[in-house]
């Protein structure tokens, strides 16, 4: 098994970050940011943008890298890259893609979400939220 490079969007707007609901793959049911692998040829800016509009709908532009993780399982290894992203209209986010719900929750609340693993460390590590459930 071969690691996939994957992207990952962080947007937080008035005080709330956008999250998805995984429906499918290794965190299905859980919340993350929007994201996904990089398709050959593409930017990883390119992929953030992709992943972004495919899963919640929204137009953004991609920021600067906020950090990476890796996730190893038994069938996948993803080394991720999180940006941050700013939405260029205000417009209600709708599921799509490989998300089953889409979300904004205040940061408090951020770490008391049904997280993937490891998502609400590396959060408040990057500075994103400021507690840790």
């Amino acid at each position: 098994m071969k690691p996939a490079v994957a992207v990952g969007a962080i947007v937080v707007v008035a005080d709330r970050l956008l999250l998805v609901r995984r429906g499918r793959g290794p965190a299905a049911g859980e919340w993350s940011v929007p994201g996904g692998r990089v398709e050959p040829g593409e930017t990883l800016a390119e992929a953030v943008v992709r992943e972004l509009a495919e899963e919640t709908g929204l137009e953004g532009v991609c920021g600067e890298l906020v950090g990476w993780a890796e996730r190893i399982g038994p069938d996948h290894h993803y080394v991720i890259l999180d940006f941050r992203v700013t939405i260029l209209e205000d417009r209600e986010a709708i599921a799509g893609d490989d998300a089953a719900e889409v979300a904004w929750i205040p940061l408090a609340d951020v770490a008391e979400q049904r997280l993937v693993e490891g998502l609400a460390e590396f959060l408040h590590d990057h500075g994103v939220i400021t507690t840790i459930v």
